[in-house]
């Protein structure tokens, strides 16, 4: 899986918001935002999949504390499209994390509890065009 840009000091804390854009892949299987403390604890691992794992058109999200990961969440409503636009909004609260999609959002817990976010990353089908926060 190709990596993208990688931010090891990003900073973002409770009540902050970080806006991920970019552009996927004609032939995209899938990609990866990931959100934590370093690469071994992710606070979230946001994993849209257009055809991958067993999954087609599914978004899975997860934790990993130490290497372990937690949980597999789902969601089943997929905004994204094959060569499109993708951007993400992730806003920052103290328990969670609510994920703004087009036309949906939905929240994913601290599971690590960080109280700040200071690692990013993306891997697969996806060209990082934009980062922003607010």
């Amino acid at each position: 899986m190709s990596c993208g840009p990688v931010c090891t000091n990003l900073g973002l804390k409770p009540g902050q918001r970080l806006t991920v854009k970019g552009r996927v892949a004609p032939n995209a299987t899938g990609f990866v935002v990931n959100l934590g403390k370093d690469v071994s604890n992710l606070g979230l691992h946001f994993n849209p999949r257009f055809d991958a794992h067993g999954d087609v058109n599914t978004i899975v999200c997860n934790s990993k504390k130490l290497e372990e990961w937690g949980a597999e969440h789902r969601e089943s409503n997929f905004p994204f499209q094959k060569g499109g636009i993708a951007e993400i909004t992730f806003a920052v609260n103290q328990n969670d994390l609510t994920v703004h999609l087009p036309g949906h959002q939905f929240t994913f817990p601290n599971r690590l509890g960080l109280s700040v976010f200071d690692y990013f990353d993306t891997q697969g089908d996806f060209t990082l065009q934009s980062l922003s926060w607010e």
